[in-house]
Order: C-alpha cells, then structure tokens, then sequence
C-alpha cells in the first residue's frame, strides 16, 4: 500500500492512500484460511475446506473484512508515522474518498486529534455583576406563600357551604350518555378546591355544597384530553360531599418551624427567614447567571482564544444543528430540500459559524474543567435529574430511565460541568 499522512494543522490529519488488488487479496485470503479452520461443510473434513469454496461461499463478508482490514492498516500507519497517540484521536475517522478503481482503492480518511489549548489569564475575562438584594416586600410574600403551603387543613369549627380553598372529601361517579367510564369512579376523594385539579368547571360547580348533600355536576373533557376515548365529551358526576376541611392560620411559630426545618432543634423562626432569603437571593444570582453572566463569558473565551478545531467534530455538529432546523419545518419545506444538495450546503452553510463556535466552546469547558479540576460524578447527575424532577411533579425514577435510555447523561455531566466551572471562574457561591 502507499500510504502518505500530513498534519494539515494541530487538529486534523487527512491520510492519502491506495489500496493495491493484491492487498485486498492477501487479506481476503488470511481472513478465507481463518473460517476454514472451523468451517463444517458437507463432503469435507472439518477444517480441510478448500479455500476456493470458503471465498465462494462467504465472497461478499470477504471482500468487506478485507477492504475494512486494509483501511485498518491504513490508520495504524498514518498514527505510527506521526507518532500520534489513540487517546489523542477524537471520534471515527471519515472519509473524503473511496474510490474503487482497476488496479485497487483510492482512498482519502480524515483523522480528528483533540485540539492543543493553551489558556492562561481566563480569570480576567469573568463578567462584573452586582450582588442581588432581597427587598422585605418579597421576603414576605414568599414566607407567606410557604407557610401558606404548609398550614394543614382542619375540620370546621362550625358547619358551612364548601367554599374556595377548602379542601373537599367526597364520592363520585361519572356517566356518558348514561354509561359509567373507567377511571370515572372514586370514594373519599380529597380535593383542594381551586387547585385546578379537575376538569375546568367541576371544582366551581361544588362551590356552595353542603356536608352530605348530593349534587350532579356537568362538564365537557377538553378536546386536548390524554384520554382520547373522553376527550371532548360531555360528562355527568355525580357527587356526594362528606366533609369539608379549611386552612388552619399560616403562622410561623414552633410547630411550622420543625415542619419546615426538621431534625434542627435549634432552629428558629429567623432561622426559616434567613433560608427562605438565601433562597432567593439564589434564584436571582441564577437567573443573572443564565441570561446574563454565562453568555457573556462564553463568548469572552471564545474571542479570546484561538486554536484548530477538529473537522469530523464540527461537521457533526452542523449536522446536528441542521436536523434541528428540519424538525421545525413544513412537509412542504422539506421537499424542497430532497435532492437539491445545493440547497443543502446552503443550509449547512448558514449553521456552520454557530456550529464551530459551538464546537471551540465546548473543548474550551473541557480544557478549562481539567486545568481546575472540576468534576462531577454520576451519583451528583443523578441527584440532580431526581430532584428536577420531583419538583416539577414526574416520576423520578421515569425520568433517570428515560435519560438513561436516550443517552442524555453525558450532556446534563457537561452541562453540570460547565456550571461548576463558570461559577468558579465567575465568583459565584455554587
């Protein structure tokens, strides 16, 4: 084989290379003698298969093992001759050409190598920021909203009509077309009325009940149901009221402190408000540091620091930037698309700034993360997709599954990643 490997700079290597006939026959021949030693064919001894009949039988996989072995050989080559190590190489080689011709394949592979960063003096280029205060008016707004949460409901001192904000104990049934549905049926229900639990119009019509009364209400299920069997129609519960409960007095005594705070026996009502405060304080830092501090310093490091980036890399990325863009199109749109590769690289084209920049960020918050040694492990991943998901009422244990699934975990790592270390280089307790 003639074989020639060139750095065409610190990331990219592009390999030149013709496979002769006789490469290919040699390796076909090596791979054919190999499943003959095996191979178990009527009229023949094992092992003792002619190779004629062994290159008949699995000609195609063959030729394929063969070719593949070649290109093999190839890499190995072009890495020895430039002396680059296999944890330098970013990715899968790809190919410019591969050309079958008379005599062999010409061949053209691209090899990606991790980019050589060197960056110093980083820390100058952290954006200024004010320190966020937290006013006494929204202080209190949100210890109340707390308290109010986490005041337990409590039986009536005196018998009333259900209103707003209490919560309903009750049985009911639910018919279409005079016809009970399944899931249309419960006793002992606890609701919050207000909550906004129930099908819109429900929670209103039980407004004004009484402790035991019975009463039909009417509702249509939204067309955009997750039912489909009941979205749209027109349904009738019937419902019986057994008790009503209203909110105790949200109040910040001894009680509410051991239940917001639990297992800190020194715990006090400042204690509550000092947390309550520091939380959001945090949520404001946050929301400076996402639409505000984070941008900025990424495109601080990206002007700033100028190496080669690897091709094969970008070129991914400008294929996942363009897939992107397809989702968000028509059918129409689409098609104009389908074989018009003009219309194609314009499209490719017009991502590929975004995409490079995309690209030399992210080696920027590797090299960046390494040199500051940041890390973060899989459990403190897991932590936090658990806790996200609590709060925003899923299935914990779904939600991991389905990241697990997907692949995500790798990009919510360098998304935590990324945050340890803006946070760091910004200033910002984390």
């Amino acid at each position: 084989m003639n074989i020639t490997a060139t750095k065409t700079n610190a990331a990219n290597v592009l390999v030149v290379a013709k496979i002769e006939t006789a490469d290919i026959e040699k390796n076909l021949t090596k791979a054919a003698k190999h499943i003959a030693k095996t191979a178990s064919i009527d009229g023949f001894r094992k092992g003792k298969v002619p190779l004629a009949i062994i290159k008949k039988m699995y000609g195609e996989q063959l030729q394929q093992d063969a070719e593949n072995q070649a290109i093999q050989e190839i890499i190995e080559t072009a890495k020895k001759d430039l002396e680059i190590n296999s944890s330098d190489i970013i990715g899968d080689p790809s190919f410019k050409k591969y050309e079958k011709v008379d005599d062999g394949i010409e061949v053209e592979i691209t090899i990606s190598l991790r980019p050589t960063i060197e960056a110093e003096g980083y820390d100058k280029l952290a954006p200024k920021y004010d320190e966020p205060t937290v006013e006494e008016k929204e202080l209190e707004e949100r210890l109340q909203t707390l308290l109010d949460n986490n005041t337990p409901f409590k039986k009536l001192k005196s018998k009333r009509a259900l209103k707003e904000g209490d919560q309903a104990n009750f049985d009911f049934v639910g018919k279409i077309d005079g016809e009970e549905f399944e899931g249309g049926k419960a006793e002992g229900f606890e609701l919050v009325i207000g909550s906004g639990q129930f099908i819109p119009g429900f929670e209103d019509q039980m407004i004004d009940m009484n402790i035991e009364e019975t009463k039909d209400i009417t509702v249509t299920f939204p067309e955009d149901y997750q039912s489909t069997d009941l979205a749209g129609k027109e349904a009738v519960f019937t419902v019986t009221l057994n008790d009503i409960k209203e909110k105790g007095e949200a109040v910040l005594d001894e009680e509410m402190v051991k239940r917001l705070i639990p297992g800190d026996e020194t715990a006090t009502a400042q204690t509550v408000k000092d947390k309550v405060s520091e939380q959001i304080k945090a949520e404001k830092v946050s929301k400076i540091y996402n639409e505000t501090l984070k941008p900025q310093l990424i495109e601080a490091l990206v002007e700033e620091y100028d190496f080669d980036l690897p091709e094969n890399i970008v070129e991914q990325e400008i294929d996942a930037q363009v897939n992107n863009k397809a989702k968000d199109m028509s059918e129409e749109e689409l098609a104009t698309y389908k074989d018009n590769n003009e219309k194609i690289d314009e499209l490719r084209d017009s991502v590929r700034e975004e995409a490079t920049r995309s690209v030399k960020a992210t080696f920027l918050v590797d090299a960046l993360a390494r040199k500051e040694n940041i890390e973060v492990n899989d459990q403190e991943v897991t932590q936090t997709i658990y806790y996200e998901a609590m709060m925003s009422g899923q299935d914990p244990q779904q939600v991991i599954e389905y990241y697990q699934q997907n692949n995500l975990l790798p990009a919510v790592k360098m998304g935590m990643i990324e945050d340890k270390l803006f946070a760091k280089i910004i200033g910002i307790e984390n």
